[in-house]
């Protein structure tokens, strides 16, 4: 139960800090995407900023969502 718990709890943080974590992990994609093109390698670029902040803020209230349905199904 305290896994379920702590699910819970990561996916409210990282819906919390969902803008912050978008914009480094597209920080980190974009200086990576300018060494492989350095290389000669094409890669696509960064998703725009709004889709990634979307993305991350669903990526974490999914997982709030599965940690309390788990919580839900223990209990029932």
């Amino acid at each position: 139960m305290l896994l379920q718990f702590a699910r819970v709890l990561v996916g409210l943080a990282i819906a919390l800090f969902h803008a912050q974590l978008a914009d480094f992990f597209r920080e980190q994609d974009r200086e990576l995407g300018a060494a492989f093109r350095e290389r000669g390698i094409s890669i696509p670029g960064a998703l725009p900023k709004q889709t990634a902040h979307n993305l991350f803020f669903c990526f974490g209230i999914l997982i709030a969502l599965f940690g309390l349905s788990c919580i839900w199904l223990t209990l029932r």
